[in-house]
This record gives structure tokens, sequence and C-alpha cells, in this order.
């Protein structure tokens, strides 16, 4: 395991995408998203995804300094065509202006299509909460099969991430941020890469066969090699059996037929759609009620008696400030073969050794 300090990470992850054609800004913009997903405990959409974006970029599958386009625009409603940007660069404009048009009108909607790896939904949720507004975000991932329906065994659903932020006065939002999945590919990723194992039966077989080993998803692989889904002979599994595999199902409708970017099939050029819905509580709570609610019944459920084994219980967003905090102080760990898979996409990039050993300093 290898531990780098918040700031270092930030550094050598922006050089990498500075060297991968990137201008200075978007690779500063990428490489804080992905750290900020660590510092969150999210090492899924963290930096593990640099050796994927740099090869999707190589590919032409992303495209580098994005401007995206708004092809349509309303009081309350828009739609935004990232042209296969980053993510981390087409996704904040979107949702800048649902928060523009929801301050105006009380109630906004933005369909964004053709976006590149958005990274964690829940970095969007709080750019609109840090504004005062509720949103919830329906997002599929068109061309990238990984998870078997319920009752199914083949790749039908992409992880179709669904997310809810709510703001709080002067307290961190309250985010509830979610694959539809058992588990994102992202964290099959990490656990190829020697990271933390996955659950028991996260995975499903060709045979129906339930399984936690990472070969399921993505067939034969070295350790710092690069991972393709679609290379295994299994699939990820919706999580809550029938209700995940609907949610999921709804995500590709709304995030994917809506918005245009279409719902997920193998022959489809990788992108995120994401339907994102923002509302003004100011405008529906006259009377102040909303916030004292949350904190009355925020405070009854953490009373709750834990269960043998559980220290307490949680709320949404608990989890991640703990780890925040922790990693803010600490730095943030990274399995040896996940940073051995950065170092050697930085010097395929022309990142120096320098730098690399810079990071680690």
């Amino acid at each position: 395991m290898v531990t780098i300090k918040v700031d270092n990470l930030i550094n050598f992850v922006s050089e990498v995408f500075t060297h991968s054609e990137s201008s200075s800004e978007e690779a500063r913009r990428i490489a804080t998203y992905l750290t900020t997903a660590n510092l969150t405990g999210h090492d899924s959409h963290g930096v593990i995804r640099v050796p994927v974006y740099v090869r999707w970029k190589k590919m032409g599958s992303i495209v580098p300094n994005q401007t995206p386009e708004v092809v349509v625009d309303t009081p309350s409603l828009a739609v935004v065509d990232g042209k296969f940007g980053y993510g981390q660069t087409v996704t904040p404009i979107a949702v800048k202006l649902g928060i523009e048009k929801c301050k105006k009108a009380g109630l906004a909607a933005v369909a964004l299509r053709n976006s590149g790896h958005l990274g964690r939904v829940g970095d969007w949720a709080e750019m609109a909460a840090a504004e005062g507004l509720v949103s919830i975000h329906f997002v599929t991932a068109a061309g990238s099969l990984l998870v078997a329906p319920y009752g199914g065994v083949e790749k039908r659903l992409s992880t179709a991430p669904y997310c809810v932020g709510i703001p709080r006065q002067g307290q961190d939002p309250i985010v509830l941020d979610f694959a539809t999945s058992v588990v994102a590919e992202g964290k099959c990723l990490v656990a190829s890469r020697g990271g933390k194992k996955l659950p028991s039966g996260a995975l499903v077989d060709a045979d129906g066969t339930l399984s936690e080993d990472p070969h399921v998803l993505y067939g034969p692989y070295t350790p710092d090699g690069p991972r393709d889904h679609t290379k295994g002979t299994g699939a990820i599994r919706a999580f809550g059996d029938h209700k995940g595999s609907g949610l999921a199902f709804i995500c590709e409708l709304l995030g994917g037929a809506l918005t245009g970017t279409g719902a997920t099939s193998s022959d489809r050029r990788f992108a995120n759609g994401m339907m994102a819905f923002y509302i003004d509580p100011k405008v529906i709570d006259t009377s102040n009620f909303f916030d004292s609610e949350i904190t009355r019944y925020t405070d009854f459920i953490r009373a709750t008696k834990p269960i043998a084994g559980t220290d307490s219980v949680l709320v949404p967003g608990d989890p991640e400030r703990k780890t925040r905090a922790e990693r803010t102080r600490n730095g943030i760990p990274l399995p040896d073969d996940t940073w051995a898979a950065i170092v050697n996409t930085a010097r395929e990039v022309g990142v120096s050794e320098v730098s690399i050993q810079r990071a680690t300093s």
C-alpha cells in the first residue's frame, strides 16, 4: 500500500492529463474531482480511473477540452450535449445551468447527454446543495454492459447510478449516491488491483454460479494491465433483487433514452447520460419547516439501537465525512497494483521520473 498526500496526488494526476492533451485547467479539474472521490472513500471513482481515462482518450472515446452545447433552452428545462468531453469538464456546466434555472423558477430539469465518465455523481448533488437546492439524478453509461437484470446471467444494464442531494443549513448536505448494482464496476476494478475484496456473491457467472472473483467480469488479466469487462464470462448482479434491477431499468430509460444518450448496449460509444431535477426548498417550504424536520428525523434515525457488531446507525453521507477527515489528515492509501498502473500510464504519456518520485515524497 502506498499513501500519498492529497496535494501531491492532485498535482501528479494533473500532470498526467496535461501530458494527455488536456489544458492545464481541465487537467487540474479532472485530478481534483478524482482525488475528491478517494477522499470520500469512493476509491472506485478516484484516481484508479486515470489509466482508463487515458486509454479512452487514445481510443477517441473521450475528447479533451470540449465545450458542451446547449441544444434545448427553456426557462425551466435544458438539454446539454457534452460532445464526449471529460465529464469533469462538461457536467459542472450542466449542473450550473440547472442551478441557475431552479433559482429563477423554483424547479428545473437538465438532461445531459454524451458526457465522458462524469465521476462520482455525489459531486454534482453536493454542488447543487451548496446553493441550497435539492437535486435528484438518474444516470446511465451507454456502451457499458456490466450488470445482469434480476433473474438473468447476461449483461444487459450499466451500473446505472442514482443520487439524491439534500441541503442542510450550516451543515454538510445529506447525499445518497449509489450504483444500482451490488457494487459499482470501479469496485471490481479496485478489487482486481489488490484493493478491497468484493462482497460475497457480487458477481454471477454464465452458469448462474455466484462469485466475488473479478476474473468473472474481466476474464484473464495481469496485475498492472488493462481490465476489459467484455472479456469476462459473467456479470455484476443488481442489488436488492427485483428492486435494484427495476431502478436500474428506470435509470437507463431516464438517464439514457430520455436524454438522447441512449440506454446502454454493446454497439454504443461509451458515454454517460444524466437526467437531473433541481428543487428550491425555499419556494415550497414557506413556513421554514424543512430543515428543522430534517434535523429531528436525522437525530431519530441515528439514535436507533445498533445491531450487534455495529457501532452506530448512520445516515447517508456519514461514512464519507469520516473518511474525508481521516484521509485529508493522513493521505490517500492506494494499493500497490493501483499505483503501479497509474505510474505506468504516467510514463506512457511522458511524465518525468522526477515528477513520479515527487508524488510519493
